[in-house]
């Protein structure tokens, strides 16, 4: 079986996709943006061919790639695992009659208002919502809903560009930042107060065969903001609790009505004081590595259960579900670099035993903005047998790890 893959060497964690499918006995084409001078041996190792392009988002370059491989062999499947990535290669999959994701299902996956619109037409709910294509749309949204509301760019992917405004004022702000009144399309949104998780699944022919629900500790915006706070990711093990089963029904509910397939899938959900809302999804696996701890946590191979579901579309190992895990990341307490660590033997002392593994970047590395995300800074990788155990585990290494900076 031959697989074309899309940008195996970047970000980091795409050579495990590549590795998986090498395991299985598969041979992996891969398609990136690096010379093929710049990949390392084990990569290579695990590659059939190589091919590179300026880059995998220009769908011509891509289309010629994937031509120049199928004229020397027979491709099976065409795949990629991050989000700007999917739309294009969806409709490169499609030129070229590869089975895979459709271009309705990438599109749809992609633009959050013409998802949610699809999904109100299944019987999801779902916030109210519009695709806004200039300043007057958001007003007329905003006097229609009313206040608080959510903008952020139609194709985002997590809190990126996000802005949450509460009254007229912030909402003209947040339009200039979006550059919504220089016609720069726009998701508008009615802001869903409760609680945010995410629900992740592997899906064979739009059936869904292995699934894991996390939380957000607080919610991502203000994660995203808010410097003092060392926000959590905490993937639960008790997925039979039977508050659980509504948010199962419900991500069944939006794989069938976007007519997913076979693939990964990331949705995020809220639940609040008007109950489950469904927020978006992606065709495509989590960002901040969360694979490998539902892997560890679960003592199997998510990657190899991945490669195998695209390729022969069957699973090889049920989860565990023996620990709970999750990640905490760390905020340096000031822009510039970072001048060392307070606490770590504390952690160390208290929690060494539940520590997957951590990133404390050295004395001297510059900062990240606090908007850079949960592995911007430092982080720490954790499980535990029991959930309500790596939440306390997690709680005691934000209060008593503490990354220190100096001004530049």
């Amino acid at each position: 079986m031959n697989i074309l893959f899309v940008e195996p060497a970047f970000p980091k964690n795409q050579r495990e996709f590549v590795r998986a499918l090498h395991s299985i006995g598969v041979r992996v084409t891969g398609i990136g943006e690096s010379p093929s001078g710049a990949l390392d041996d084990e990569l290579k190792h695990w590659l059939h061919r190589y091919e590179q392009v300026r880059s995998v988002t220009d769908e011509g370059a891509l289309l010629d790639a994937v031509r120049r491989c199928q004229s020397r062999e027979w491709v099976d499947r065409l795949e990629c695992t991050v989000e700007a990535h999917i739309l294009p290669v969806a409709r490169v999959r499609e030129a070229c009659n590869i089975p895979g994701t459709s271009v309705r299902t990438a599109f749809l996956c992609r633009d959050k208002p013409a998802m949610k619109d699809a999904l109100r037409a299944a019987g999801v709910p779902c916030a109210a919502s519009t695709g806004a294509e200039s300043a007057d749309d958001a007003r007329r949204f905003a006097e229609e809903i009313g206040y608080p509301l959510i903008l952020k760019p139609r194709a985002a992917a997590g809190a990126a560009g996000t802005y949450k405004v509460n009254n007229r004022e912030e909402l003209e702000s947040a339009i200039r930042d979006c550059q919504l009144d220089r016609g720069n399309p726009t998701a508008v949104e009615e802001f869903v107060e409760g609680h945010e998780g995410f629900y992740d699944t592997l899906t064979i022919d739009g059936v869904v065969q292995h699934d894991f629900i996390s939380h957000y500790y607080p919610n991502v915006l203000e994660a995203m903001r808010t410097r003092w706070i060392s926000p959590q990711i905490v993937v639960t093990n008790r997925m039979n609790a039977p508050d659980y089963g509504e948010l199962k029904a419900l991500g069944q509910k939006v794989i069938t009505a976007l007519g997913i397939g076979t693939s990964a899938t990331h949705m995020e959900w809220f639940f609040g004081p008007k109950g489950l809302r469904f927020s978006e999804i992606g065709c495509r696996p989590p960002g901040v590595r969360v694979w490998d701890i539902y892997s560890r946590i679960n003592d199997f191979d998510l990657y190899r259960e991945w490669a195998s579901a695209v390729c022969f579309g069957r699973i090889e190992k049920q989860p565990s579900r023996a620990r709970a895990g999750g990640m905490i990341a760390l905020r340096p307490e000031l822009d510039g670099r970072i001048s060392g660590y307070d606490g770590m033997d504390r952690v160390q002392d208290r929690c060494g035993e539940h520590v997957i593994d951590c990133h404390l970047p050295p004395p001297g590395t510059p900062t990240q903005p606090v908007g850079s995300g949960y592995m911007g800074n430092a982080w720490v990788r954790m499980m535990h047998p029991d959930y309500d155990g790596v939440r306390a585990a997690m709680n005691f290494v934000g209060e008593n790890l503490k990354v220190r900076a100096s001004p530049q």
